[in-house]
C-alpha cells in the first residue's frame, strides 16, 4: 500500500501517547532534509500511559516495523511508510505516525 515516507523527523507515537523514536537512521535516503528509517531499525518508546502489570501490560519500551516499501529499497532493504505495521513491545499495541513530510510517496 502506497505511503509517505518516514523519516527521523516525523512524529510517531505509539498508542497510548508515548513517543517513538528511531535508534539508527538511514543517511543514505534522505527526504525533507533528514534521514529515512529502515524497516528494520527498532524503535524506542518514553512516555508510554499504559500501566505496569497488574493494572495493564506495559508500558511500551520498544517498537519493530513489520511491513515496509515493497518497490523502494535502501541498502537493500525496505524503508519505512506511514501506512506501515508495527508491533510494540511488550503491549503489542502499533505505532501510529502523526506527522510525516508529504512530498515522497512509496510503495
Amino acid at each position: 500500500m502506497p505511503g509517505n515516507l518516514l523519516h527521523v523527523g516525523a512524529t510517531v507515537m505509539c498508542s497510548h501517547g508515548g513517543q517513538a523514536n528511531p535508534t539508527v537512521p538511514n543517511p543514505r535516503v534522505m527526504v525533507s532534509g533528514n534521514a529515512t528509517i529502515l524497516q528494520t531499525a527498532p524503535y524506542t518508546v518514553a512516555g508510554c500511559a499504559m500501566p505496569p502489570p497488574t493494572a495493564g501490560n506495559g508500558p511500551c519500551v520498544t517498537a519493530q516495523w513489520v511491513t515496509g516499501t515493497v518497490r523502494v529499497l535502501s541498502l537493500g532493504q525496505p524503508l519505512v511508510l506511514n501506512t506501515s505495521q508495527s508491533v510494540c513491545a511488550p503491549t503489542g499495541t502499533p505505532l501510529i505516525p502523526s506527522v510525516v513530510q508529504p512530498r515522497v510517496v512509496a510503495s
